[in-house]
C-alpha cells in the first residue's frame, strides 16, 4: 500500500475526475487522483466553445487549469492505470498496474469512455488535426468543409445533422448496405447534401500536419479509392471499459456504471461521475457538474462514517 489511507480516491483525470478532486479538496478531504493522463476526452477537443464563462479554450488547457486548481487545495496525483478495486470493511483498495495499491474511505469512478477507433494508419497521428470522435464538440471547426462520417445508425446520423448545420458536404462511410428501415434516414441525408458510400471501410487516413484524404476499401470487391476530405468523424460509439467493475457495482447493458442523482453507485461509498456513468448526455460541462456532485456526496458519506454533520448545500 502507498501513501497511507486517503479520504477519497478518484479514478480518472478528465473533466469529471478533476472537478471532483477540486471539490473534494476544498472540503478538506485528503484526495488522490489516479489517472493515466490529464484531460481524458477533453484532449480530443482542440477548441471548446460551449463551456460556460469561457469564450473558447483548448480541451487540454481547460483540463490543466482545473488540475492546477485542485493541486492548490492539496490534491495528489499518481499517473498510472487502475486495474482493480476491492472493499475491506469501511475502506476501499484500488490496485494499479505499476505503482501498487492505494486505500481510501470512498472512491469516485470517473475514468470516462473510450471512443471506438478505426485502428488504421494515420488515425492516432491526426487526432485533433482533422480526426475527431465528437461532432457536437468539433463541427464548428469544419464550417463549410468536406468531411467524412464513419459509422451508421442514429449515432452517425446525428453527427451528419450537426455537421450539415455548418454547411459541410458530408460523406457517410458505411461497411454494409442500408436496410429497409434505414431508407428514411438515407432520404433525409440526401436532402441535406450528404453522399452515402456503402460497402466501404476506411483503410488509411492521409495527411502531413492535418487530414487531407482517406483511403476507402470496397468490402465486396477489395478495390481501393482515395477521397479528399478535410476531416474524419469516427462515429461508431464509445466503450465503457468497466470489465474490472463487474460484480462490484451495477452496470447497465452498455457497461456504464449506474448511479443515482447524487452519484452513488450500487455500493455505498463508491460514487461515479462523467461519461462512464449511465447519464444520457456526454458533455464536458455535464461531466464537471457530476464530478462536483459526486465529491460532495462522498464528503457527506465520509462525514457520516465519522459521526460528523453533513452538508446540504455549498455555494463556496
Amino acid at each position: 500500500m502507498s501513501g497511507g489511507v486517503y479520504d477519497i480516491i478518484i479514478v480518472g483525470g478528465g473533466a469529471a475526475g478533476l472537478t471532483a478532486a477540486l471539490y473534494a479538496t476544498r472540503q478538506g478531504l485528503k484526495t488522490l487522483v489516479i489517472t493515466k493522463d490529464i484531460g481524458g476526452q477533453l484532449t480530443l477537443a482542440p477548441r471548446i466553445e460551449n463551456y460556460p464563462g469561457i469564450k473558447a479554450v483548448a480541451g487540454l488547457e481547460l483540463a490543466q487549469s482545473i488540475k492546477e486548481q485542485a493541486e492548490e487545495f492539496g490534491a495528489e496525483f499518481v499517473y498510472d492505470e487502475a486495474i482493480g478495486i476491492s472493499q475491506l470493511n469501511n475502506t476501499f483498495r484500488v490496485s494499479t498496474k505499476v505503482s501498487g495499491d492505494y486505500d481510501a474511505l470512498a472512491v469516485i469512478l470517473a475514468f470516462g469512455k473510450t471512443p471506438r477507433s478505426l485502428d488504421v494508419p494515420g488515425e492516432d497521428r491526426l487526432v485533433g488535426r482533422g480526426v475527431s470522435y465528437c461532432a457536437i464538440c468539433d463541427a464548428p471547426l469544419f464550417r463549410g468543409k468536406k468531411v467524412a462520417v464513419v459509422g451508421w445508425g442514429d449515432h452517425a446520423f446525428n453527427a451528419v445533422k450537426i455537421l450539415r448545420a455548418y454547411g459541410n458536404k458530408v460523406y457517410i462511410i458505411h461497411r454494409g448496405e442500408a436496410k429497409l428501415t434505414d431508407e428514411e434516414l438515407i432520404r433525409e441525408s440526401e436532402s441535406m447534401n450528404v453522399v452515402y458510400v456503402p460497402n466501404s471501410t476506411v483503410s488509411e487516413i492521409k495527411g502531413d500536419t492535418k487530414v487531407r484524404s482517406i483511403v476507402l476499401k470496397n468490402v465486396k470487391t477489395g478495390e481501393e479509392s482515395e477521397l479528399e476530405v478535410d476531416g474524419v468523424f469516427v462515429e461508431m460509439g464509445y466503450m465503457a471499459k468497466t470489465d474490472w467493475m463487474k460484480g462490484f457495482v451495477q452496470l447497465n447493458e452498455n457497461g456504464e456504471i449506474v448511479t443515482d442523482k447524487l452519484g452513488m453507485t450500487s455500493r455505498p461509498g463508491v460514487f461515479a461521475a462523467g461519461d462512464v456513468t449511465d447519464t444520457l448526455y456526454k458533455q464536458a460541462v455535464i461531466a464537471a457538474a457530476q464530478g462536483a456532485i459526486a465529491a460532495l456526496s462522498a464528503y457527506n458519506y465520509i462525514q457520516q462514517l465519522r459521526g460528523r454533520p453533513t452538508k446540504k448545500s455549498d455555494w463556496g
